[in-house]
């Protein structure tokens, strides 16, 4: 069984096992139980590596993307909770290490980006905000040759968090981050690393 200290969460007992993308950059660490789709054929033009992660139901958990283009613009802010932050320093590029970062865009009271709030867990390159809003959810992370990605959107449909099922969005968002589901995707993420 794989362990990590730097998780800080009790390895669950199931087996985990490695998966190394597809031209040899980057490994990362999930249980066995999970699958890993690792399209080869279907990259866009520039290639890159992609890798989508589903739990045992297949529902899709997390995707990683490198060779991605990336640009952001600020133009409205919003209010955030930022439920989880641990740096990694394995994945340093060019002096600043990335976060792996759980954080929600909007409320009850005021809306995320397109009108409704959003929650995400992934790698970013972002600085931690500060005051009482900021931009939209942002995770991207430097690595050659332009940026990558490692996270998705907490989407209810397939983050099941049982017992939360009529509260709203971000509240289940946060109740989530109490699953071991959720304790398994971050133990995954933050085990991202360069290949061998």
């Amino acid at each position: 069984a794989v362990t990590s200290s730097a998780t800080g969460t009790a390895p669950s007992s199931e087996s985990w096992t490695s998966f190394t993308t597809s031209d040899g950059e980057l490994t990362f660490d999930h249980p066995a139980a999970w699958g890993v789709r690792d399209p080869a054929g279907d990259l866009p033009e520039g290639g890159g590596a992609f890798a989508e992660v589903t739990n045992a139901a297949g529902k899709p958990l997390a995707t990683l993307r490198t060779n991605m283009a990336t640009g952001s613009t600020c133009m409205e802010k919003y209010p955030y909770e930022v439920l989880e932050s641990q740096e990694l320093p394995a994945l340093t590029q060019d002096g600043a290490a990335p976060r792996y970062v759980y954080e929600t865009r909007g409320n009850d009271a005021a809306p995320g980006p397109a009108d409704t709030p959003a929650a995400a867990y992934g790698i970013t390159t972002m600085q931690p905000p500060t005051g009482d809003s900021t931009c939209a959810i942002f995770h991207f992370f430097t690595w050659p040759p332009t940026a990558a990605m490692f996270g998705a959107f907490f989407s209810p449909d397939n983050n099941v968090t049982p017992g939360a099922e009529s509260l709203p969005y971000v509240e289940q968002a946060k109740k989530y981050a109490e699953t071991e589901e959720y304790a398994d995707i971050k133990r995954m993420i933050t085990s991202l690393r360069p290949a061998g």
